[in-house]
């Protein structure tokens, strides 16, 4: 496969997942799953186009929660999707470290591995965002983190089954994630 066949094969994948975590902006009233997309893009794509994911997932959430689903015009709300921006961001950086340390080569448990380290660095980059915007309370409680946890597992284990679909259909994969042993930040 040609570079640019992969660097295509790349921009339909971040399409794809971009439409498919649109679905459960919809569907779940705005939760997206940024935890289990960077997971899934941690383990199977290349970083800088993990990156262009989240960051495009992140705007059309945005998009669609102005747009849509009447977010308030306000200071508050923007930082707060801010935080999200961040969370986002931190949540594929934690599941690429945690998978650049994991030995296994089985992709169930690289993906576990990824998606815990995803979500809780995801939990931890809203933490800090809601010291300063309020909302601690609901950041930290065990039951709605749980239920969140679950939710994202979830939306995981759809997303996961979703691209083993289209990659036996013959859409092509996208870049691969560099391998361990090669730490680039690319």
């Amino acid at each position: 496969m040609t570079t640019a066949t992969k660097t295509g094969a790349s921009a339909l994948w971040i399409f794809l997942l971009t439409a498919a975590s649109l679905g459960t902006t919809f569907a779940l009233a705005c939760a997206m799953p940024y935890a289990a997309l960077a997971a899934l893009a941690a383990v199977h794509m290349h970083r800088s186009d993990a990156l262009k994911l989240m960051g495009l997932v992140w705007l059309a959430n945005q998009f669609v929660g102005f747009a849509f689903l009447h977010y308030p015009h306000d200071l508050t709300t923007s930082l707060w999707g801010a935080a999200l921006g961040t969370g986002a961001i931190a949540a594929l950086l934690g599941a690429d470290f945690a998978l650049s340390r994991v030995m296994s080569k089985a992709e169930p448990a690289r993906l576990a591995v990824a998606y815990f380290a995803g979500f809780v660095a995801f939990k931890v980059a809203i933490l800090v965002w809601a010291l300063g915007l309020g909302g601690i309370a609901t950041t930290i409680s065990p039951a709605i983190v749980g239920k969140q946890f679950l939710r994202e597992a979830g939306v995981l284990v759809g997303l996961f089954a979703l691209y083993h679909v289209l990659r036996s259909v013959g859409v092509p994969a996208p870049r691969p994630r560099l391998a361990p042993a090669q730490p680039s930040l690319a």
